[in-house]
């Protein structure tokens, strides 16, 4: 089986462990080619240039479908209490388009309108802020919503200083 075979089958493998965009897939069979101790450069090289083609298969197959990817991300940061702004900064590292990333959130926003009051909530009882914890100090409950990038009338709501 040659090399290109080879990183087709990781790349298969690895969608079907996980969700994933296109820039994301790349940078993972990258890193794995970079691995790959015992090929030559010129190897290497043509294994560089194989993934583009070895990423447009797998989109022609539909395999990769970044709308769902997005969908998916923003309902389990959500349900780990992250905010609008890491949500975000989130999916666009992993290659989603901002366009996408927008329409995405206002979508997940229609259906729940409270969405991030409840996921400030998560987050604040998580790391034991405010009601949730032993009530030590207002200033740097509010400074720990803040760096996880709450809005402030939304952490005092949170918090329970309101």
């Amino acid at each position: 089986m040659n090399n290109i075979s080879l990183l087709n089958q990781y790349a298969i493998n690895y969608l079907s462990k996980y969700n994933s965009t296109k820039k994301n897939l790349e940078r993972v069979l990258k890193n794995n080619v970079m691995r790959m101790n015992n090929l030559k450069k010129s190897d290497k090289i043509n294994l560089f240039k194989a993934i583009n083609k070895i990423i447009e298969r797998i989109e022609s197959k539909r395999i990769i479908n970044e709308k769902n990817f997005a969908e998916t991300k923003i309902t389990a940061l959500f349900h780990r209490g992250k905010s609008e702004n890491f949500i975000k900064n989130s999916l666009f590292k992993k290659g989603v388009d901002n366009n996408l990333i927008n329409k995405t959130l206002t979508n997940f926003k229609n259906i729940n309108p409270e969405w991030e009051s409840k996921s400030a909530r998560t987050f604040a009882r998580k790391k034991r802020l405010g009601k949730f914890g032993n009530l030590s100090s207002k200033e740097r409950d509010l400074a720990k919503m803040a760096r996880a990038g709450f809005k402030y009338k939304i952490a005092l709501e949170a918090l329970g200083y309101n």
